[in-house]
């Protein structure tokens, strides 16, 4: 998972504002403590920060993997 796939997943799960506001201000036990920000500021692996913050918000299992990519492009 790339920043940029962690960023959709976040905005297409929590919405623009309130997503901004959980990478914000939750604070995340399974990454010692630290907010998504800051986990990812300190390098952690967005793949990592992603499934963490779904633990912590209660995301159902079926909506943790495969999010955030786009979909892919049709052929002719």
């Amino acid at each position: 998972m790339r920043l940029s796939e962690f960023q959709r997943a976040v905005r297409d799960e929590f919405g623009e504002s309130y997503g901004e506001s959980i990478v914000r201000d939750v604070v995340l036990g399974e990454l010692g403590d630290r907010t998504a920000k800051q986990a990812l500021s300190d390098g952690e692996a967005p793949r990592t920060v992603w499934l963490a913050l779904c633990v912590a918000m209660d995301v159902p299992e079926s909506r943790r993997h495969g999010v955030g990519l786009l979909e892919p492009k049709k052929r002719h």
